[in-house]
């Protein structure tokens, strides 16, 4: 059949997908807070303050996003890339070094002077400007106090004038290194005896017995020994030449910081001027040298024009890169970042990271993960405790989930509360009907079953849905047994020292946020036990630094404990112990601590009289014992079995997993 020439003929196109390139990609995932307030929490538990631990994730990233010190790294590299064999680049290190050097020394200084214009001092020397040539410039009439920083800033006025001279002069810099005040004088008088030199060349004068003086005077700065000044005068305009060149290549911004470091040459400018003057006279004398051209470094390897003005470019914007990165300066923001200086650099996986950073910086701020506590303190957030908890209460829930029965909390009772869940009828059980599953399931049980779904469907609307047993589901609960829940934790020294400060508080932040979300009728309580207890909240604890404390008062937790026992009569009590050390402290009867090791017999006494006092209470008391120590665990199991508790010795990675079963192994008991 032909075509009919009147139908429109279908065009087909050919699509070509490629990397999104317009900017921030719309359908790029969300950044990921939980990552990173789980990365931040953990640096939290291990002691470090809120902002201190945002500062350093933001430094180094995650696994799938590169930190600010990765890309200040890659910076600092192509940087060193471009800049290996550019004898420029060392003369500014060594400069910066000496600087850097003085000004440390000088910081020392007046550390021990406690005069106020020591403290004058040192708010100069704290705000010195990022720029090289600027502090230099600024420290140029400061008043030393260190004789060494005196030292080592004289050494960059010295460094500087070799450096100029030596682009002039070959072998000057190392010839000068070390260089008296006189032999600064006879730089001084050789230069202008070369301008008057050159000068008498330039006007026509016969220059023999000048040249022949001069170089009886100064020949040992010229190795290579030129005969007459038609030689002196090549010899050095090829270097003024390529120095003029090189300064040519200088973004202005650049020959502005060098031209203000040059005028520190040797301590005053006189050399600058001296310089300047012999560079007008060889350019005069020798006009065709390309002195307003680009020319090789003096280095190992040179550069054109182009090549060379955007290396100097490529530098400076490295620089402001690497410090915008390095965020030390004060008031230092990620916006700070020139993304589009970064792109140049880096490319755009580094803009990705970078622009993810503050994305994640500006969201967790934002978010309100960070208050202030009444004292002024930077602390994590109510919120941010419970996504950490949700976090950390994961990863044990996913310990757990090997153990058989363990995590089985279901209970039928008529004064269960629901769970959200529902499961499939049972003999015996009282639970309420979940009557939306339940028709759900009639009406697809009877759809399968019909030869004939349309009349299934047609029945259904006429005389309604049949209900059979196999349909029925009935909503899942939990009991309403109250538990009076205390976790004494051990923060003694010891737990630091051998790497359970962080597990222990992850293990309190993983039942805190069990018992807050899903049995909300249970009393928990945190207590914290040293040389001496104090109750505690879940975020102090979260916060709490080590310290260098001797002693387990494990007589002292376990009074407030009963204190909070006893607040609940009502309640079954529980009581979770985790340590790993025995019991070296006790309250004497001023409520001093006393701390005795080995423990002291006085100290287990009353330990022990305390732990009858809560089995009494009918409380069901759990040990967790950390380590290997043979007295601690001769001690538990003796108590254990005079109590009726149990001991647990779990590894550091399972004792979240452990306590969290232990209590809901508690509920389970309850329950039956």
């Amino acid at each position: 059949m032909a075509d009919n020439p009147t139908t429109p003929r279908r065009s087909f196109h050919r699509a070509r997908y490629q990397r999104y390139t317009g900017g921030p990609d719309p359908l790029a995932p969300p950044v990921d807070l939980r990552e990173a307030l789980r990365e931040i929490g953990d640096d939290v538990m291990a002691g470090t303050s809120p902002q201190h631990a945002l500062r350093e994730f933001l430094r180094r990233g995650s696994k799938d996003m590169r930190g600010l010190d990765k890309l200040r790294e890659q910076i600092n590299r192509r940087r060193q890339e471009l800049l290996r064999s550019r004898n420029l680049d060392g003369t500014f290190q060594e400069i910066r070094e000496l600087l850097d050097r003085a000004v440390l020394e000088e910081r020392k200084q007046l550390a021990r002077d406690l005069d106020d214009d020591a403290r004058f001092a040192e708010m100069q020397i704290g705000n010195l400007p990022a720029s090289t040539a600027q502090a230099v410039d600024e420290l140029s009439n400061y008043e030393w106090r260190s004789a060494q920083a005196r030292e080592d800033f004289e050494k960059i006025k010295d460094l500087l004038g070799r450096e100029l001279l030596d682009q002039r002069f070959a072998g000057m810099k190392q010839a000068m290194e070390g260089a008296t005040e006189a032999d600064r004088q006879r730089i001084t008088d050789m230069l202008t005896d070369l301008n008057k030199l050159l000068d008498a060349h330039n006007r026509g004068e016969d220059t023999t017995e000048q040249f022949r003086e001069f170089m009886d005077k100064h020949g040992d700065f010229f190795p290579e020994n030129p005969r007459n000044t038609e030689e002196l005068i090549d010899s050095l305009a090829q270097r003024s030449a390529a120095a003029q060149q090189f300064y040519n290549s200088l973004t202005p911004e650049q020959r502005a910081e060098l031209d203000q470091l040059s005028q520190q040459a040797f301590g005053s400018p006189e050399l600058m001027s001296q310089l300047a003057q012999m560079d007008s006279a060889l350019r005069q004398a020798r006009p065709g040298l390309g002195w307003d051209e680009s020319s090789e470094f003096s280095g190992g390897q040179g550069m054109g024009l182009g090549e060379g003005a955007a290396a100097l470019r490529d530098i400076g914007e490295l620089d402001a890169l690497s410090e915008q990165l390095s965020q030390q300066y004060s008031g230092a923001q990620l916006d700070d970042i020139d993304l589009d200086a970064l792109m140049r650099q880096l490319g755009e996986e580094a803009v990705v990271d970078a622009r993810r950073l503050a994305e994640l910086d500006k969201a967790l701020r934002d978010e309100g993960f960070f208050d202030r506590s009444a004292d002024g303190e930077f602390r994590l957030s109510p919120k941010a405790m419970r996504q950490l908890g949700q976090s950390i209460f994961k990863d044990v829930a996913e310990q757990m989930s090997g153990r058989g029965g363990e995590r089985q909390t279901r209970n039928s009772g008529r004064l269960g509360e629901p769970t959200g869940a529902s499961r499939e009828w049972q003999f015996g059980d009282t639970d309420p009907w979940d009557v939306t599953r339940t028709v759900s399931n009639s009406v697809l049980r009877t759809l399968s079953e019909a030869t004939d779904p349309a009349s299934a469907i047609r029945g259904i609307a006429e005389s309604g849905v049949r209900i059979d047993v196999r349909d029925v589901e009935v909503a899942d609960t939990e009991s309403r047994t109250q538990a009076a829940v205390v976790l004494l934790v051990d923060t003694s020294f010891s737990m630091e020292m051998e790497g359970r400060w962080t597990p222990m508080k992850r293990t309190a932040i993983a039942l805190n946020h069990l018992v807050s979300t899903r049995f909300r009728s249970d009393e928990l309580h945190l207590i914290a036990f040293g040389r001496h207890a104090r109750t505690i909240d879940i975020a102090e604890l979260t916060g709490l630094q080590p310290r260098w404390e001797q002693g387990t008062n494990l007589h002292h937790a376990l009074l407030l404990a009963q204190r909070h026992l006893r607040r609940f009569p009502n309640a079954q009590p529980v009581v979770l112990v985790v340590t790993d050390g025995e019991p070296t402290a006790h309250l004497d009867p001023s409520g001093e601590p006393f701390f005795f090791y080995p423990p002291h017999p006085q100290t287990i006494a009353l330990t022990v009289r305390e732990l009858d006092h809560v089995s009494r209470l009918g409380a069901q008391v759990t040990f967790f014992r950390l380590g290997d120590d043979p007295g601690l665990a001769n001690f538990m199991d003796q108590i254990a079995r005079r109590i009726g508790g149990r001991v647990v010795a779990p590894d550091l990675d399972g004792l979240g997993a452990a306590v969290v079963g232990d209590y809901l192994k508690s509920r389970s008991r309850r329950r039956a």
